[in-house]
């Protein structure tokens, strides 16, 4: 089951669109972790990421930013070495 991590903040479209993506092809492969992190509450993040959001990590690798279709996201995860996590497969 893949972790998502997606950077953001409050109030950005981008972000939303994001989180409604992975929250999409979470329930299409049956599952996964998903882990929201606010940057604005965090000087660290925020001067990392405030030009790029919303990232998005898979396990911990940066796999987008700003935007990503379901389709996209769901080649990604088929690409790495164990594959999506599908039911009945």
């Amino acid at each position: 089951m893949p972790l998502f991590t997606i950077y953001s903040r409050p109030g950005c479209h981008l972000c939303d669109e994001m989180k409604d993506v992975v929250a999409r092809v979470a329930r299409r492969i049956g599952g996964a972790d998903v882990v929201e992190i606010d940057i604005s509450s965090d000087s660290d993040l925020e001067s990392r990421y405030r030009l790029e959001i919303p990232v998005l990590m898979i396990d911990g690798r940066k796999a987008a930013q700003y935007r990503i279709g379901e389709e996209g996201l769901l080649r990604m995860l088929e690409g790495r070495s164990d594959g999506p996590s599908t039911p009945g497969s």
